[in-house]
């Protein structure tokens, strides 16, 4: 079990949580008592290694243990540029993406995005958040990817000015691949964008936009992947080749 606590609630010696969400699931769900430890994180720099001293319902009490750096957490930070699927889809993206080590996550909306903005979107976008807290949880990252407000494409291009490496899958793009283009860097960047488009893939608008912003065009492979399917791959692939 891992929990993260925000810095200002860990002390030198002791750890308090006071998250009525978590220690309703730390009582009633895992039904731990004194005497059992956890791993807490305070999403920043440092995990520890607690047990738990005192335990009711207004707090938890934690002594600490052990104090580490993060163990589990890329030095590569990736964030992933994802056109606003149909349906649940962008739930199985993040959870997964979140599981490969991305370290953020933006959706976009594109020419061919199908979805649309009813002005209720932050509901989708607290949903989103939700399941990457819990990702993160169950394969014990360090920190908690944020899945930021939806943007449209103009303003996720001035984004991009931030990274030192673009990816950008394009389904018309033959020859040179995901690979050729990470071993043939000069110097390994530290923060990377990976951009995907939705169902419809990107119109011929986007696709020249993309190469002006200076974004490498790679294939992914003989096959075309599905939206869902492309941003992972991409992350795993990245991740193999710049940081294992």
């Amino acid at each position: 079990m891992r929990l993260f606590a925000d810095a200002g609630c860990i002390g030198d010696k002791y750890i308090k949580i006071t998250d009525q969400g978590d220690i309703r699931h730390l009582s009633k769900v895992l039904r731990l008592r004194e005497g059992d430890e956890i791993d807490v994180s305070d999403s920043m720099e440092w995990e520890y290694r607690a047990e738990i001293v005192r335990i009711d319902e207004e707090e938890v009490l934690l002594v600490i243990l052990d104090k580490q750096k993060f163990a589990r957490e890329p030095n590569l930070e990736v964030t992933l540029f994802q056109g606003i699927p149909k349906a649940g889809k962008m739930e199985s993206i993040i959870q997964k993406c979140v599981e490969l080590g991305v370290h953020a996550i933006i959706p976009v909306f594109m020419e061919r995005t199908v979805v649309v903005d009813k002005g209720n979107f932050s509901k989708k976008l607290d949903r989103w958040q939700k399941i990457s807290d819990e990702a993160v949880k169950q394969c014990k990252r360090g920190m908690v990817p944020q899945v930021g407000r939806q943007r449209p494409f103009s303003e996720m291009l001035d984004k991009l000015r931030n990274y030192d490496l673009i990816l950008f899958p394009y389904e018309n793009e033959g020859d040179y691949s995901i690979k050729d283009c990470l071993r043939g860097l000069a110097e390994k960047p530290r923060s990377v964008a990976i951009v995907i488009g939705p169902e419809g893939g990107f119109s011929d608008k986007e696709a020249a936009a993309l190469d002006e912003a200076g974004a490498a065009r790679v294939t992914l492979g003989k096959t075309i992947l599905r939206t869902e399917t492309a941003g992972m791959a991409a992350l795993a692939m990245t991740m193999y080749e710049l940081e294992l």
